[in-house]
């Protein structure tokens, strides 16, 4: 059971309601961890959507924001992340094994997708401090420059996600991972 009592979606009102409206619009239903989060800071919920859309609308494919995210929310433990990102890693078209690849830290037999996983592993490990080889590295795997903003954007944005879930014991209402 999560830490923070969270209201029913239904009960909600004002800028709740209208950030919740948001959420079902796009994913048909509102997740325990958006619920948890708009129910106590609706404009924090709303700016991580907001982030969301520039990513949707940005350099990386789903794939590799998928990618990322679920590779972030495994090194940092979140439970709740790494199920949410295996299943929308899926709807990406990322297969099990590579899903389960990309937690482990092992190849996945995709260089490009390999020196992501590389790259990111690396950035939330050392808190961002990359020696210049590594940075050659990403770019030598075809990376641009504003694909490396995107990649920031969505560490950045599974890490709020990955801490909230941590503090609150988010129950998981996705398939969990094993």
């Amino acid at each position: 059971m999560s830490r923070l009592a969270t209201p029913s979606v239904q009960s909600a009102t004002g800028a709740t309601a209208e950030v919740y409206a948001q959420v079902r619009k796009v994913a048909g239903s509102v997740p325990n961890t958006f619920a948890a989060i708009g129910a106590y800071g609706p404009a924090a919920l709303k700016a991580i959507l907001q982030a969301e859309a520039v990513l949707a609308s940005g350099s990386l494919a789903r794939q590799d924001l998928e990618t990322i995210k679920l590779l972030v929310s495994e090194v940092s433990g979140c439970d709740y992340c790494v199920a949410a990102h295996s299943m929308l890693g899926k709807m990406a078209g990322l297969k099990p094994e590579a899903l389960k690849q990309i937690r482990a830290g092992q190849p996945t037999g995709d260089a490009k997708r390999d020196a992501l996983t590389r790259f990111v592993r690396l950035l939330v490990e050392t808190s961002g401090t990359i020696a210049q080889s590594e940075f050659a590295a990403i770019k030598a795997a075809g990376y641009t420059d504003a694909q490396l903003v995107d990649i920031s954007l969505a560490i950045a944005l599974v890490v709020f996600t990955n801490t909230f879930n941590r503090i609150n014991d988010t129950e998981l209402d996705f398939p969990a991972v094993q």
